[in-house]
């Protein structure tokens, strides 16, 4: 390689020649291979049969369809089948104002929209004078205000709600409106010119006859015909001449059934064995979009190109083709190439590098290289050679063959060491290696001593200290010797800024270390040491890196892959939302290999991508994002066509709400939404459809705007409808609240009036009793001090009574000792008769008995109840111990001596029958 560059040096013309070799080769290499984007959509998805025999759209870009089951109808989100009155097959349709025409087994009429539905109305009524004769009709035309409806046997123009009958003799196999001229191809007759309601043959038609002609199509002011099994036909100016291409051999081996016209110059051939051939007439080079490139089968029934959209009907399905795609892809539908690792052009010559082995193209063949069976890791330009880092060791790639050129297994990453000439540091499954390039073009490989853990990826932060990357142990700071054979130190990193070890990335920007670690960015700080927080890439944590060079980033997110974004880190970035290239991304194991500064390619799962960022800015700087259409409304019973009026809606009704919106001028659409009133919600959605549950009552504004692949927002469409309150907040409701309330108001009044005079009324008995207890309080004091006065008056009579017998016994025992000094004994008898009689007085008695009785009222009584044979005497023995008067005391009241006193109290002891153990006083005090 060397020795034929330096010869090619030696002429400045020829290095100018391969300088641009070198430059363009790249944007065209395998460029046959790389086709827009396919989406298809099966039997499940749409809910209608196999076969689509025609297609149309309207000026809002929705899909109608003539379907083996009925009409078809998309709006971008969701698919309808419209079946006919008869249920027969549609064969044809056309969209014409608010009108779909359809034609189908002798029928043929209209479809119009009303409130979300599409109703069907016939034309066939206003045939007059006409029978069918078993007729389909294939293919619908305008005309000026006329509509013309073909079968096989007759052209019926419908105008002015009137139907004309055109019923030649020949077959009509194709018609087609050309210079003011209606062209009609009569199978295998030629073409003929409608005058008058009759076919005119055209001459010079003798290529023709015999031939079938299945279709026929404006190309570049001419009209293309085409042939079932015998090519295309130009015809101009009433001649017809053989359309002598290359591509004509081919669409007779496989049958052409389609020509398509597209807006951006290209031709369109339908077939019924290969696809479509999509042919520029400018490269004389076609694209082939068949089963291999990923369409559902090859048989192609009908086309139809609205903006960049290429809708194809299918013998079994539909597909969807984004024709100017900046994304174009290679895709390998056998699964032998399996997932992508690595893209490497060498020696102008594409190669992949996948979990399969080592593909590249030839000729835009995919072709497998012998003896690379395993996982490539990595395809790396190495000093003029392509190496190749494999499961089982590490090769050199040249003319489709493989050079083993290492032993060790697991070939992550190489990287060259800075300063050094022709040598290199690979990670593998074990450790380190060391790659030195020889003179005579071989490879001297030495294993690095004093490391022996797998190594994923590498990166230099100065010529002896190398960052290691394990795969799910974190990562190290490696110290080599300057040989570059020994591992002098290894550092490790864990704490507060290493939350995981696992799936780390290593980069080195702007002379910087920087790491990803569970989508957050840091950066080591060599003076001090540590590992902190990367302040420039935090509005990127989330995201990977999948490539960078000295002016632009490409970043992807972690796990979600919601969105690539191109950016200088300034003013220019680009956010790219394409779902057919996120959903084939490779997790945890991005790339992206930059070809020039306009072009990239990138690894998928199933293949590899083409993206052309020149191309994707310019057309987002010229599309004009569509505002989406609102569509239906609908509840649990009930469904809302969308008329531009405030919808009302009960609370009943409003368990669950769901909204459905579309914009079928865009592929895979994207929205944003806003719901505003007493709940609030916003959202970035993928599908057209929303649903809310157990919103509150209230006035509500829906509105969403679809979101471009830049991530900016078309205005935004918007309805308004009212969820009334529930039956207990209804109008009638308050009311009877109000008047509940009301009434409570009044009740409550009525019941506190109650309340409190009956607050009042126990507050004034209270009083009243309080009161009456206080006068008894008074009265029983004052009892208490009559009492206690007459116990008093009692005590002192008793006293008094006392101390008279005393005073009288004393002097009649002194009378009795100084008897003999009285000389007449009567008068002495009869003066101790006297005290006799004062001593014994009842007088005293009865005062003391009255005022006992007063104290003590009923207590004689009581006591002769219970003891009936007390006597008088017991009963005065009883009154003074009542009294508790000692026995001292009662003797001179009583007239007896202490020890009688004493004889009497146990005779009355008996009599009361009280044990010795109890006291009599106390007895008689309690009784």
């Amino acid at each position: 390689m060397e020795n034929t560059l330096m010869i090619l040096l030696k002429n400045s013309k020829q290095y100018f020649l391969l300088l641009l070799v070198l430059c363009f080769l790249p944007l065209f290499t395998s460029g046959q291979n790389l086709l827009p984007p396919i989406y298809n959509y099966n039997l499940l998805e749409y809910q209608g049969g196999s076969k689509n025999w025609d297609l149309t759209t309207n000026s809002k870009g929705e899909l109608f369809v003539a379907n083996n089951k009925g009409l078809l109808y998309y709006d971008g989100e969701r698919w309808v089948l419209n079946k006919l009155p008869n249920s027969t097959i549609i064969r044809s349709v056309l969209a014409v104002g608010n009108r779909i025409y359809t034609g189908s087994y002798e029928e043929f009429g209209y479809w119009e929209k009303k409130n979300a539905i599409f109703e069907y109305t016939s034309l066939t009524h206003l045939i007059k004078e006409h029978l069918f004769t078993s007729e389909e009709f294939w293919e619908i035309l305008p005309v000026g205000n006329a509509i013309f409806f073909r079968s096989f046997s007759s052209i019926y123009i419908y105008e002015d709600e009137e139907i004309k009958v055109v019923d030649p003799k020949e077959v009509i196999s194709d018609f087609i409106w050309y210079k003011d001229r209606m062209i009609v191809a009569a199978s295998e007759e030629g073409l003929f010119e409608l005058k008058d309601n009759s076919l005119i043959p055209i001459k010079n038609q003798d290529e023709l006859i015999g031939k079938m002609v299945t279709d026929m199509e404006l190309v570049d002011g001419k009209l293309m015909v085409g042939t079932k099994l015998n090519g295309c036909y130009l015809f101009e100016n009433d001649t017809l001449i053989a359309w002598n291409k290359k591509l004509n051999e081919e669409l007779k081996e496989h049958q052409l059934n389609k020509i398509l016209r597209l807006d951006n110059g290209k031709i369109a051939f339908g077939t019924i064995k290969n696809g479509v051939y999509l042919y520029d007439g400018q490269t004389m080079e076609s694209r082939i979009l068949n089963k291999k490139a990923g369409l559902q089968n090859n048989t192609l029934l009908s086309m139809l190109q609205y903006k960049d959209q290429l809708w194809l009907g299918l013998d079994n399905g539909l597909g969807r083709v984004q024709l100017n795609s900046p994304i174009t892809y290679y895709t390998d539908n056998s699964g032998s190439l399996g997932t992508v690792y690595d893209i490497k052009i060498f020696n102008d010559r594409l190669y992949l590098g996948s979990n399969t082995g080592v593909f590249y193209f030839e000729d835009d063949v995919l072709k497998f290289i012998e003896g690379s069976q395993g996982h490539v890791w990595d395809l790396e330009i190495v000093d003029g050679d392509l190496l190749c880092g494999h499961n089982t060791g590490t090769f050199r790639i040249f003319n489709g063959s493989l050079e083993k050129i290492s032993e060790v297994s697991g070939g992550y990453e190489i990287i060259k060491i800075p300063e050094q000439n022709k040598t290199y540091i690979q990670g593998t499954y074990n450790g380190l290696a060391k790659y030195r390039g020889q003179e005579n073009g071989k490879w001297e490989i030495t294993k690095v001593v004093g490391i022996n853990f797998p190594i994923k990826q590498l990166c230099f932060e100065s010529t002896n200290i190398l960052w290691a990357v394990h795969p799910y142990k974190g990562f190290y700071r490696i110290h080599l010797d300057d040989a570059y054979q020994n591992v002098t130190k290894i550092e490790q990193f864990n704490g507060e800024y290493v939350p995981s070890n696992y799936n780390v990335k290593i980069h080195k920007i702007k002379n910087q270390i920087i790491f990803n670690i569970e989508g957050i960015w840091y950066k080591y700080d060599s003076i001090l040491g540590e590992i902190h927080l990367f302040d420039e890439f935090q509005r990127f944590n989330g995201n990977e890196i999948l490539s960078f060079d000295e002016s632009h980033f490409w970043f992807v997110a972690n796990e979600d892959m919601e969105e690539i974004i191109y950016t200088d880190l300034k003013s220019d970035s680009l956010a790219i939302t394409d779902l057919n290239l996120r959903e084939r991304l490779v997790p945890d194991s991005h790339n992206i290999v930059k070809i020039n500064d306009s072009t990239s390619f990138i690894a998928l799962s199933d293949g590899f991508g083409k993206i052309n960022i020149a191309e994707q800015k310019r057309q987002l700087e010229a599309i004009v994002l569509p505002v989406p259409e609102i569509n239906l409304l609908k509840t649990e019973k009930y469904d809302y066509a969308i008329n531009g009026v405030n919808l009302d809606i009960t609370y009943k009704d409003s368990r669950i709400l769901d909204i459905d919106f579309s914009s079928p001028k865009l592929i895979q659409a994207r929205y944003f939404y806003e719901l505003s009133g007493p709940q609030n919600y916003s959202e970035y959605v993928e599908n057209g459809s929303v649903s809310f549950q157990n919103l509150s009552y209230g006035d509500y504004q829906f509105n969403v705007s679809t979101v471009g692949v830049d991530n900016k927002i078309s205005p935004s469409r918007s309805i308004e409808f009212t969820i009334a309150p529930p039956w207990y907040l209804s109008n009638i409701s308050i009311a009877i609240y109000i008047g509940i309330i009301i009434g409570s108001v009044f009740s409550v009044r009525w019941y506190n009036r109650r309340k409190l005079l009956r607050k009042q009324k126990e507050l004034e008995d209270r009083m009243q009793k309080e009161q009456e207890k206080r006068l008894a309080s008074l009265e029983k004091e004052k009892l208490a001090k009559e009492i206690k006065l007459k116990q008093n008056e009692l005590a002192s009579t008793t006293l008094n009574i006392a101390k008279k017998n005393e005073m009288l016994l004393e002097l009649k025992n002194m009378l009795l000792v100084d008897k003999d000094k009285f000389a007449n004994s009567q008068k002495y008898r009869l003066f101790l008769k006297k005290l006799n009689n004062s001593v014994m007085d009842k007088e005293d008695w009865k005062r003391f008995e009255v005022s006992f009785k007063e104290l003590h009222e009923d207590f004689f009584e009581r006591l002769l109840a219970q003891y009936p044979r007390l006597t008088s005497k017991d009963l005065k023995l009883c009154a003074y111990l009542k009294m508790n008067l000692s026995t001292k005391e009662i003797a001179p009241l009583m007239a007896i001596t202490i020890r009688g006193v004493e004889i009497h109290r146990y005779r009355l002891r008996k009599k009361l029958k009280i044990d010795n153990s109890e006291n009599l006083s106390n007895f008689l005090i309690t009784f």
